[in-house]
């Protein structure tokens, strides 16, 4: 397994490593890699198309709530295109896959009625094909699915907003009842437009500090790791994975036995001391900040560049 504590010197661009390295497969963060949510980084289309013509196979891997066909839709709509990649995997797809075939023992002993954490202004999610029983008095369900931190969904298949106070308050019942959470998008923020957004992870972390189960479906954690290593159709050891997140993206390389590049000016932007686009941090900085997340990259670039 390579958890290797040494990072190596910060890289030029992906050029370097394309062409002293051959990994068959790259494993794409999106958020903070290619986009901010809003529109493409600057070269991180350029750098895609290059990045496919060498022949590597190209996998999204998000930890976004949503199904992969939309994820892949975004990006389609943000410019990047949909031929360079090999396919996409969500956690929101991982969840929805595992919630409708329930052959894991875990899913089957799952009931039917469920509270679920949704999003309101960035766009609820669907159940739709999943057989589920939406309810919004915890007493009636049977576990919690967090896709999102803005809104409750109704019986009706509406929404209706709520704080993350009012969520919170509706976490501290169900943990009370001793039912499971699924969090469907295991990150604690995101950044979209240079605009922190508190996300599923959050609840979920408070969800286990009042003593419930989570069960995490995305990054950090190793099933979407496979997943994404099957889609591309090759072994860990061919693969690498590319994320500005050193707790999701960089730990589940780590934990996952494939290696990983860091990209710095995405969500600990701020943490390393960097001010503008494609800034390079300082090498000490980056090492402190990986041993503070017991995450350890093997390259370090400053954004998705040639």
């Amino acid at each position: 397994m390579i958890c290797s504590s040494q990072i190596s010197q910060p890289m030029n661009g992906l050029k370097d490593i394309v062409e002293t390295r051959n990994f068959k497969a790259w494993l794409l963060d999106q958020y903070g890699v290619l986009h901010d949510g809003k529109k493409p980084y600057p070269g991180a289309i350029s750098t895609l198309k290059n990045l496919a013509t060498a022949g590597a196979k190209i996998v999204i891997i998000s930890n976004s709530s949503r199904r992969a066909s939309t994820t892949m839709e975004k990006l389609k709509g943000l410019g990047f295109d949909p031929s360079y990649f090999t396919g996409a995997i969500t956690s929101g797809e991982l969840t929805h896959q595992s919630l409708q075939r329930r052959d894991d023992p875990w899913f089957a002993a799952l009931g039917r009625s469920c509270i679920h954490m949704t999003w309101n202004d960035r766009g609820a999610i669907s159940l739709e094909g999943l057989d589920l029983n939406v309810v919004e008095n915890v007493e009636e369900a049977d576990f919690v699915l967090a896709h999102g931190t803005e809104a409750l969904g109704l019986p009706s298949g509406s929404v209706s907003p709520r704080t993350l106070d009012e969520l919170e308050k509706i976490l501290e019942k169900s943990a009370a009842r001793g039912l499971p959470m699924i969090v469907a998008n295991p990150d604690y923020v995101t950044v979209e437009a240079n605009v922190f957004h508190i996300m599923p992870g959050t609840l979920a972390s408070k969800y286990e500090e009042l003593g419930g189960e989570v069960k995490w479906m995305g990054k950090p954690h190793k099933m979407i790791y496979e997943s994404a290593i099957a889609i591309a159709g090759v072994n860990p050891c061919e693969s690498i994975a590319v994320g500005d997140s050193l707790h999701h993206d960089i730990k589940g390389a780590n934990v996952s036995g494939i290696e990983s590049i860091f990209i710095t000016g995405g969500i600990h932007g701020n943490e390393l001391g960097l001010t503008s686009f494609d800034e390079t941090a300082s090498l000490d900085s980056v090492k402190a900040l990986s041993a503070k997340h017991n995450a350890f990259p093997t390259y370090v670039l400053s954004a998705f560049k040639w």
